[in-house]
């Protein structure tokens, strides 16, 4: 693989697990439990090629109205991902961080993530972020409900409020816009994932589902994103 550019920054819709487990004659959960198991994969392709930042969709906060049981599935993966990250993140130089509305799980779960998250916070490779509970428009909700609070409390001016105002208050404010989006299993609509932030990503939409989404797959979307003229909107 020869690129002359390797996105720096590369957001995946992690799509398709339920819809390549009935093809396989296999409950939802399972194909979350294998998709789970490849984002380590992704991961370790992703820095090996010069990818600094993988940002991954894994719960939406649409998710919570899908069926009990495979809700409960996926957050027992979710525990029993940053049980193992614990292990594998180390071995690997990978920060993890969680992005999203927190407060929607459980004590315990948002505890194990703070924990990962410090327990990661020196590492220096791959920077991993988490979207769960997470909606694009709530998130700029959020925002918007803090900047209006700095406001009346007087330590913002109306007129100061620009740009950069939000992009400080949003989730990812300490990393870069994502350089490209995968969405995975041949779906083309971003989903409510990071709109404000993709105002000028590359699109990559593949028809292979999120389970079966390798290295091979991952360098193909890369050599797009490579050929293409990245202009930002200027003539």
């Amino acid at each position: 693989m020869t690129l002359s550019r390797v996105p720096g920054h590369v957001a995946i819709i992690l799509d398709g697990n339920g819809r390549w487990a009935k093809k396989k004659g296999m409950p939802r959960t399972y194909g979350h439990k294998v998709g789970a198991e490849n984002v380590e994969r992704i991961c370790r392709e992703a820095w090996d090629i010069g990818i600094k930042y993988l940002t991954v969709y894994a719960f939406s906060t649409e998710n919570w109205s899908r069926p009990e049981e495979e809700v409960s599935t996926l957050m027992r993966l979710f525990s029993s991902y940053i049980k193992n990250t614990f292990k594998t993140a180390p071995k690997n130089n990978m920060r993890v961080r969680f992005i999203g509305d927190l407060s929607g799980f459980t004590p315990q779960l948002r505890e194990s993530m703070q924990e990962l998250e410090d327990f990661t916070s020196s590492l220096t490779g791959l920077s991993l972020q988490i979207c769960v509970n997470y909606g694009s428009r709530d998130e700029i909700k959020r925002a918007v409900r803090e900047i209006a609070k700095e406001v009346k409390q007087g330590s913002l001016e109306i007129s100061d409020i620009d740009e950069d105002t939000v992009s400080r208050h949003l989730d990812t404010r300490d990393i870069p816009d994502p350089d490209l989006l995968i969405r995975t299993s041949g779906e083309q609509r971003l989903s409510n994932y990071l709109l404000w932030q993709m105002a000028y990503t590359e699109f990559y939409f593949t028809e292979v589902a999120w389970p079966d989404f390798n290295r091979e797959e991952l360098i193909k979307a890369c050599e797009a994103y490579d050929q293409r003229d990245r202009r930002y909107g200027r003539v």
